[in-house]
């Protein structure tokens, strides 16, 4: 965040320099994840990331009302990647899913994404934004992410 912060002012400039608009504007899209969500945690644990991840939330969102209360051409998104075979999500891939989502520690197999996916799904968010998603926490297909 410190480092949006800091590129902001330079973003902004070369917005207005390049012709950003409300359908084409310089986008900000930091990297966040559906635990980070407060109104979908309906399993708990993961503090110290859901924390992070939540403060991020904050951050994000609280930049995008300043860069459209400046009436800046940057949309300042928040992205739910989905889960993504990594390293972070190996331990998880292998728990089995039962039909309750409260008893369900791990993830389907079939919503795992390769890296690949993953990158193309997310730049098709980024470079279709326009400005009236300025602060939206969006998930990999598109859809909005309860705060």
């Amino acid at each position: 965040m410190l480092t949006c912060q800091a590129f902001l002012p330079m973003l902004a400039a070369a917005a207005d320099e390049n012709g950003a608009t409300d359908t084409t504007p310089a986008v900000i899209a930091n990297l966040s994840a559906r635990v980070g969500s407060i109104g979908d945690n309906r399993l708990g644990g993961w503090y110290s990331y859901r924390g992070s991840k939540s403060a991020l939330n904050q951050m994000t969102r609280t930049l995008s009302i300043e860069t459209g209360r400046r009436k800046q051409k940057v949309a300042c998104l928040l992205l739910h990647p989905g889960t993504t075979q990594t390293d972070l999500s190996g331990p998880f891939q292998k728990v089995r899913v039962k039909s309750s989502p409260n008893a369900a520690l791990g993830v389907a197999r079939l919503c795992i994404f390769l890296m690949e996916r993953t990158v193309s799904q997310l730049l098709d968010i980024i470079d279709s934004a326009s400005m009236q998603d300025n602060g939206r926490y969006i998930a990999w297909d598109g859809k909005d992410i309860v705060w």
